[in-house]
């Protein structure tokens, strides 16, 4: 009875495997977002009976944006009756609030109402905050000033955000495709939500100090490589630039440099006073006389040594500077020859002369 059941154990074994990897490849296939596929909107439809309770989000917003908040309101109620959503705004405390109504059926529109009026308090234009009404639009308000401890630091890493001119922030938005507003300890983002996350890694990293010149070249890269359809499903670890960090500043080590000693048990010696060094020298046992008159000495010593350095110094601005030689150039094939030079070459042509007349003379035959 043993056999069939081997043989019934060993028909059902591969068919599970079979199984196993259908259930991964359709996994596979279920994770693949197709290009251009884009989630049908929330319509009344989904939610004909509308919202059971009343929902609402306030929030507070500065002085001076009070102004421009007077100006855009029309557009903010007009915007978000479009959702129906009441919008109210107290000037006297300060504050924005939304609230549903019975018409209400998206429930999701309260967050993105009460998103829209925390942009709206953080200094981000109407234009662009009214964007995060859409589906496929999400906002992130990231709190920096409590990530740096100094102040004076916490500026400058802020303005590295920045960049000359707004250069940083310029290329980081079109890289990720959101609006970014710094605005004092808060950065507010605007956009889809790959690239909201990206945009928080570079501010923390940021307020690291990591510039943001290093993420933005990893984010060009992936760009890139996302253009290639062959390279969607493998690890893209070999192309990205592995940046390591270095402390170029270094110590500055002091002037002085103490050097420890070698521990010994033993106390160190009292040093010698007055009576000591007498007795050391003979001079305790000198009388009143002697003692003055060796003062004396030393003191007249003195005064001829330093009398001397003066002489000295004074001196030297009476010792003339030595003279460099002038060397008068060459002129063509001129040879201009010394006194002694001279001498004995006439000398030579003297006695070759006398040995030229002195030889005996033969006549031709």
């Amino acid at each position: 009875m043993a056999a069939p059941k081997k043989a019934e154990s060993g028909q059902v074994a591969p068919a599970s495997k079979g199984r196993s990897k259908k259930k991964a490849v359709n996994e596979s296939e279920l994770l693949t977002v197709p290009d251009g596929w884009k989630e049908p909107a929330f319509t009344r439809e989904d939610n004909p009976k509308g919202l059971l309770e009343e929902s609402s989000f306030a929030t507070l917003f500065p002085k001076y944006r009070e102004a421009y908040l007077k100006e855009c309101w029309p557009l903010v109620q007009k915007a978000l009756n479009e959702h129906h959503v009441n919008a109210t705004l107290d000037l006297i405390e300060g504050s924005i609030t939304v609230t549903t109504t019975k018409k209400t059926f998206d429930p999701y529109m309260i967050v993105r109402a009460r998103d829209l009026i925390k942009l709206l308090a953080r200094s981000v234009p109407f234009e662009q905050a009214v964007r995060v009404l859409q589906d496929d639009t999400a906002c992130d308000i990231i709190k920096i000033g409590s990530l740096v401890s100094n102040r004076e630091r916490f500026i400058k890493r802020r303005q590295r955000l920045i960049g000359p001119k707004g250069s940083t922030l310029k290329a980081l938005e079109l890289l990720t495709n959101c609006y970014i507003m710094v605005q004092g300890n808060t950065v507010s983002a605007l956009g889809p939500f790959n690239g909201l996350k990206e945009v928080r890694k570079v501010v923390l990293d940021t307020m690291k100090n990591i510039h943001p010149i290093y993420n933005i070249k990893t984010l060009m890269i992936k760009r890139e490589l996302s253009k290639d359809p062959e390279l969607r499903t493998q690890s893209w670890e070999r192309f990205l630039p592995q940046f390591k960090h270095k402390n170029l500043n270094k110590r500055k080590e002091p002037k002085k440099k103490s050097v420890k000693k070698e521990y010994t048990p033993f106390p160190p010696p009292q040093p010698e006073n007055q009576i000591d060094k007498e007795l050391a020298s003979g001079e305790y046992f000198l009388k009143e006389s002697q003692k003055k008159r060796k003062r004396m000495e030393e003191l007249k010593a003195k005064q001829a040594e330093s009398f001397r350095r003066r002489q000295e110094e004074r001196n030297k601005a009476f010792i003339p500077p030595k003279e460099k030689l002038v060397v008068k150039p060459k002129k063509g094939n001129v040879c201009f020859l010394s006194l002694e030079s001279f001498l004995l070459f006439y000398l030579k042509l003297l006695s070759f002369g006398w040995w030229l007349f002195s030889k005996p003379r033969y006549m031709e035959h």
